[in-house]
């Protein structure tokens, strides 16, 4: 499926203006000129389109000079010697550039203080109204944040040369239009932070600069930290101290990233499925042998078959449905028959069945005393392991390590079990749910992201960091919420980037899915009164009330439609 963008962003082009009988080019005020540039066929660059700011002019007035400014803040990167003219040379040595980069709409007012001209020497007060979009912070992460922005104020002094600013925030002031233009979202892939058997995707947004390959600009930082969502859950197989010399295409149609540093203290396969996946996933070197350089020698090459391991997700793993408190697999001609033991026995109050790893056999289900499990073979029997009142435990989620989870809203604490040593619930810190009605907690299949919904309107994502020394889950952020009179019905991890929210409001049912790196946000169709949901990857099944009864549903292929496969009350993947 090809994902939609949410983000809004168009892209603004600024005509330039022919001077008569000069043959020169006047460039728009409140706009700077905007050069294509395609990468020059480079097959490791993005294609974008260069600002070039304009300097103030004499007979500009303070809204002219304003607009000037915020375009040369777009160019800022690309051209850093412009947006000096602007200011006085008080403003020029206090502000700073660096920090979070605020997005505001296309579509930004100037206002004024007063009406009042200035004089020579006199100040003028303007403010920018605008509706903020987003901001990018320090790591480059990009977080909606819709909304009405804070006025951003400028001082403006007249000067013999016109008005220069003399006061301004610091950092810079993007539209969406600049940001389109000259950032790109960008995957990037680290690893889980015990096993470092799974690459986690950590979606953030960079700069495009002339004056490099945007398939080094990747390389260069992904040997970073990655962004703050998921810092303390994540590892790198690259060493600190480890360096870029170049990226390029060599022989036989190789990429060829030559670096520096500690690169002979590690192991290499792990580095090249992050180059692999941070590279290919962004349209770098598809299709190539990436060859790494170490120090001018031969390291190490991921050619064109890197194993999918690192972040597959089991797409032709069946799925299960739960009918009458018993657990169902669906088979090869679309039917479903009950799988082997006490979980494929009729038990009208086992409910919320949840599966472990295929390869383990575990599953566990809500019952009236708490939470059992059970093995998918003849011997199985019910086990409970975790004791408490089902209203006051969210539906258990199993971790890829193999231990269980849920939330005790009667204590406030999150609970994990672990099969392989037999003790336990153990507790763990959750300090940023304190307080905070926990409906579900669901651990995404790459064992590392954590959604949580808290009351019926809201769900926030967060990461479990510690790892060895001790788990905690942490990190958290606002993904979505709903406004006042609509709820949020159920929430299904469909990989680790991507959570699906099903919400009831107002004017209906929608069904989102939402990346949870951005806030990009698909709306998928709906055609029947969904219930429940589970996802795989690109396949999204769901419960429905439909004038048959209840029927699980599947999305087709191309997203637009929906298929009913067999009756039963709810759908399920292992690790769902």
């Amino acid at each position: 499926m090809t994902r939609a963008r949410r983000l809004g962003v168009r892209l603004a082009v600024a005509a330039a203006v022919a001077c008569a009988g000069s043959g020169c080019a006047v460039i728009p005020v409140g706009g700077p000129s905007i050069v294509n540039d395609a990468g020059g066929g480079d097959p490791l660059s993005k294609p974008f389109q260069r600002m070039i700011a304009t300097p103030p002019q004499p007979t500009w007035d303070a809204e002219q000079v304003v607009r000037g400014l915020q375009a040369a803040m777009a160019a800022y990167d690309d051209d850093p010697a412009t947006l000096p003219l602007y200011l006085t040379p008080e403003a020029r040595a206090a502000w700073k550039p660096t920090g979070t980069v605020t997005v505001i709409d296309d579509a930004f007012q100037v206002t004024y203080a007063d009406d009042r001209e200035a004089d020579a020497g006199e100040e003028r007060k303007v403010s920018i109204k605008a509706r903020q979009i987003a901001t990018i912070g320090d790591d480059d992460a990009y977080v909606p944040s819709p909304g009405p922005a804070p006025e951003k104020d400028f001082t403006l002094v007249k000067t013999d040369k016109g008005y220069r600013v003399d006061k301004l925030p610091d950092g810079l002031l993007l539209t969406s239009s600049d940001v389109a233009r000259a950032y790109r979202g960008t995957n990037l892939y680290y690893l889980n932070g015990v096993s470092q058997d799974r690459l986690v995707v950590d979606r953030v947004w960079l700069r495009v600069r002339p004056t490099e390959s945007f398939a080094r600009t990747i390389v260069e930082r992904l040997l970073k930290e990655p962004s703050a969502g998921l810092r303390g859950a994540v590892t790198t197989g690259f060493p600190p101290g480890t360096k870029v010399d170049s990226v390029r295409v060599g022989e036989e149609d190789r990429v060829v990233i030559s670096l520096s540093g500690p690169l002979y203290l590690t192991k290499p396969d792990a580095l090249m499925a992050q180059l692999k996946l941070s590279l290919n996933k962004n349209g770098m070197a598809i299709g190539r042998t990436i060859e790494v350089q170490v120090n001018g020698e031969p390291f190490a090459s991921a050619d064109r078959d890197l194993d999918q391991g690192w972040t597959d997700n089991g797409g032709n793993t069946p799925f299960y449905t739960d009918r009458e408190g018993a657990l169902h697999v669906l088979t090869d001609d679309g039917s479903g028959v009950t799988v082997p033991g006490a979980a494929g026995q009729p038990n009208p109050g086992f409910r919320y069945f949840a599966l472990a790893k295929q390869t383990s056999g575990l599953v566990a289900a809500m019952t009236s005393t708490g939470i059992s499990i059970t093995t998918l073979t003849q011997e199985g029997r019910w086990q409970q392991v975790i004791q408490g009142d089902p209203d006051k435990l969210t539906p258990p989620t199993w971790h890829r390590d193999g231990s269980l989870w849920t939330y005790d809203r009667k204590n406030g604490v999150v609970l994990r079990y672990d099969p392989q040593s037999g003790r336990g619930p153990e507790r763990v810190a959750a300090p940023k749910l304190q307080g905070l009605d926990v409906t579900q907690l669901r651990i995404a299949r790459d064992g590392v992201r954590v959604a949580v919904m808290t009351g019926r309107n809201t769900v926030q994502v967060g990461a479990l960091t510690g790892g060895a020394a001790g788990y905690m889950l942490a990190n958290f952020h606002l993904l979505t919420t709903v406004e006042v009179g609509g709820e949020i019905l159920d929430i299904a991890w469909g990989d680790g980037e991507h959570v699906l929210v099903l919400v009831k409001s107002k004017a209906g049912q929608s069904l989102r899915e939402i990346n949870v790196g951005d806030g990009e946000t698909v709306q998928l169709p709906l055609k029947d009164k969904l219930t429940y949901l589970a996802a795989l990857g690109e396949r999204i099944l769901a419960a429905a009330d439909t004038d048959k009864g209840t029927q699980i549903l599947e999305l087709n292929q191309d997203h637009q439609s929906w298929t009913a496969r067999l009756e039963a009350t709810r759908p399920l993947f292992p690790l769902s």
